[in-house]
């Protein structure tokens, strides 16, 4: 017998059941925080023609030919100095949110429902979340990217490897696909918790950074709403909190390359800082559903180095929502006109 007969088997002796499947992804980490497995993990990340818009053959040469050489052993170190006896940590966070998620729709009533982790690169991939999801039977998938602000690099990319893995299935599931939750006010009131925890432990600093991961301005000129999502949550937590605008701006931090991407930078911005006088600051990367490289190590060290060379003097990183009970709440939310 198939090992997918339950599904596949002369279905129209089947009953469609009501068992819902939860698709729950992230972007992904290498396996080990080593040059060999960030090779692996790059090619895969950057090979995708939704991260990089350029001429493919082109991209390729300089891919294959410069950076696969050069960029697995700097990366190597960044990911060695965040690693944990628990592995990536956006890799153990998810799975944290995974069972958290799971037992929290459980405890809502929806039995019939199972969160399970895949990764747009690196492991558990996107076909092997979904082949688990067959395997039990499961004829309805709900899609849910760790994404709140849409962009075409993340959420459209994991649309595409979604969409590449169903093209080989006989039969389709009955499919959902959440495709953002930048302005839902559960995740809004637990973005805007976060941020209050902090005030009422360190206090007000001179300027509250909401560091936002950057692309290419050119993926803003053809279109992708990104930019715009990041300032409407932006806008949303201080109504929600009553701030004064002038104490909030909005940055977007992880440029490389020589082109131009969103702006403000964040690092040009902290660097700036001291000279205007802010030497006090507090910094959240709402565009993170969980830590990982980009929070840890680049917001909560690089970033800060810069700003202190510069003359700051407090700085402190407000940490993602990862699996607080609230977040956790926030992605059931979201979910639940899909169940």
């Amino acid at each position: 017998m198939s090992r997918f007969s339950a599904v596949t088997d002369n279905p129209h002796d089947q009953r469609f059941n009501q068992k819902t499947g939860i698709l729950l992804t992230n972007l992904g980490s290498p396996d080990a925080p080593t040059a060999k497995a960030l090779r692996i993990y790059l090619k895969e990340f950057l090979s995708d023609p939704r991260i990089v818009e350029i001429p493919r053959l082109l991209w390729m040469i300089i891919l294959h030919g410069i950076i696969l050489r050069i960029r697995p052993k700097r990366s190597a170190k960044l990911y060695e100095s965040i690693w944990t006896e628990n592995g990536s940590p956006l890799t153990h966070i998810t799975r944290l949110q995974c069972d958290k998620l799971d037992a929290h729709l459980k405890n809502q009533g929806y039995e019939n429902t199972e969160v399970v982790m895949a990764m747009r690169y690196g492991s558990p991939s996107i076909e092997a979340g979904l082949e688990e999801l067959r395997e039990k039977g499961f004829t309805r998938i709900v899609v849910f990217p760790l994404y709140p602000q849409y962009s075409s690099p993340t959420t459209g990319s994991t649309f595409d490897a979604v969409a590449k893995v169903l093209r080989k299935w006989r039969w389709v599931p009955e499919l959902h696909f959440i495709n953002g939750y930048h302005k839902n006010t559960t995740y809004i009131e637990s973005l805007a918790n976060s941020i209050s925890e902090d005030l009422q432990t360190n206090g007000m600093p001179q300027k509250l950074v909401f560091s936002y991961h950057g692309m290419p301005k050119l993926f803003l000129d053809n279109g992708d709403p990104y930019h715009c999502l990041c300032l409407q949550t932006t806008r949303l937590v201080v109504e929600k909190l009553g701030l004064d605008k002038e104490l909030v701006i909005s940055t977007f931090q992880s440029r490389f390359g020589k082109a131009e991407w969103l702006k403000p930078y964040t690092d040009a911005t902290l660097e700036s800082f001291p000279a205007e006088g802010i030497k006090d600051v507090a910094i959240i990367s709402p565009a993170f559903s969980a830590d990982c490289l980009e929070t840890l190590e680049e917001l909560e060290s690089e970033n800060r180095e810069i700003f202190e060379q510069a003359g700051g003097e407090k700085y402190r990183y407000i940490a993602a929502l990862n699996d607080r009970d609230d977040h956790i709440n926030a992605l059931f939310e979201v979910l639940k006109p899909n169940l």
